[in-house]
């Protein structure tokens, strides 16, 4: 037996009439309707944020300015004249070294700036470096290695990822 399109009909109690109010006090919300007796709320819809009259509170507050970027990268800036003062010639100073001599005080990606002068030849590994920084750091017979960033080369993660910095 095949089915027709007329025979198809929802479940027996799937649907329910719509309630019906205002239709005189013989049914069920007759009257008042549901709504109370007197006032505003009686007589007419009040929007969902009407606060009486006075300043809504969506209107007192101030409005956000400009945006916030999920993408932006966030550095942890250390200049040369740190490094020059912390560490020994020769030293291999990386993000995890840094840390440990406390000159960065936190977790995060490490930016090496180009203030003050350097004048030991440091191995210096961070994950991005200021175009005088490098030069200077060179210039005294050191190397810079860029450490990866953990995304590659890409554009950073969302926020809420496993690899944001905040």
């Amino acid at each position: 037996m095949a089915i027709k399109i007329n025979d198809l009909a929802p479940a027996e109690g799937e649907k329910r009439a719509k309630k019906r109010v205002g239709r005189g006090i013989a049914g069920k919300g007759g009257k008042t309707a549901g709504r109370g007796t007197k006032g505003q709320h009686a007589r007419n819809t009040v929007f969902a944020g009407f606060e009486g009259g006075q300043m809504p509170t969506y209107r007192r507050s101030p409005k956000a300015k400009g945006f916030n970027n999920p993408f932006r990268v966030e550095y942890l800036s250390i200049n040369l004249d740190t490094l020059s003062g912390n560490f020994d010639a020769g030293t291999n100073v990386d993000p995890g070294s840094m840390r440990t001599a406390g000159v960065v005080k936190k977790q995060g990606f490490v930016k090496v700036l180009g203030r003050g002068t350097i004048d030991k030849a440091l191995n210096v590994k961070a994950h991005a470096f200021s175009a005088s920084a490098k030069a200077a750091i060179e210039a005294a017979g050191g190397t810079c290695e860029i450490v990866p960033l953990p995304w590659g080369e890409g554009r950073r993660p969302a926020q809420g990822s496993q690899f944001t910095n905040r």
